[in-house]
């Protein structure tokens, strides 16, 4: 199944905000395209967007509502951090070049139990900050993205920033929408002019 071209579009859109970390995003695009999973992988193996190049969708319409989110609420954030933590948020979702983090198996996907286990939002980091520069702000959001649906994220209970808040509900949002919880249109809530 081929990558449709509408978020295609909406992908290069969003790398073409990235401006002033522009080569460190081309070298770590260059790596995820060409040696990982990342526009193919699943968005998970049972929940929203289970299907060939279910992250990378999942993550254009992540990074999409926080731009709008921002725009709407806190605009002083930069459209780069919107792009590079709604993208990013869930890349440990490909695991590592030599091991994938998810494996189809007939027609789904199941968890790579050969794979060294590292968390989701721990590998994003990783995996992000060892090509782009991070803010402390972009660092925060990409860790605890998942805001208090993750145990081990109480620790930043009341002490979010910004960024994490908007990627938080954009990521809970978005999910909600792609498996089926959510039923009602976007146009709805968010008009644009």
């Amino acid at each position: 199944m081929a990558l449709e071209p509408e978020i295609k579009i909406q992908y290069r859109e969003l790398l073409s905000k990235v401006e002033e970390r522009k080569q460190e995003l081309e070298q770590f695009i260059k790596f995820l395209e060409t040696e990982t999973s990342w526009l193919t992988s699943p968005a998970s193996t049972k929940y929203h967007l289970s299907v060939e190049h279910g992250l990378i969708i999942h993550s254009v319409n992540v990074a999409t509502l926080m731009i709008e989110l921002k725009n709407l609420l806190i605009p002083e954030i930069p459209d780069e951090s919107c792009v590079i933590v709604g993208l990013f948020h869930d890349v440990g979702k490909v695991g590592m070049p030599h091991a994938p983090r998810y494996i189809k198996k007939d027609s789904s996907y199941v968890y790579n139990e050969e794979q060294v286990e590292i968390s989701v939002a721990a590998r994003s980091l990783y995996l992000v900050s060892k090509f782009i520069p991070l803010t402390d702000e972009e660092a925060q959001a990409i860790l605890y993205h998942d805001g208090q649906y993750i145990l081990e994220n109480r620790v930043i209970a009341h002490k979010e920033r910004p960024l994490t808040l908007l990627v938080t509900f954009a990521d809970t949002w978005e999910a909600a929408k792609e498996d089926g919880r959510l039923k009602l249109s976007k146009k709805i809530y968010f008009k644009k002019d």
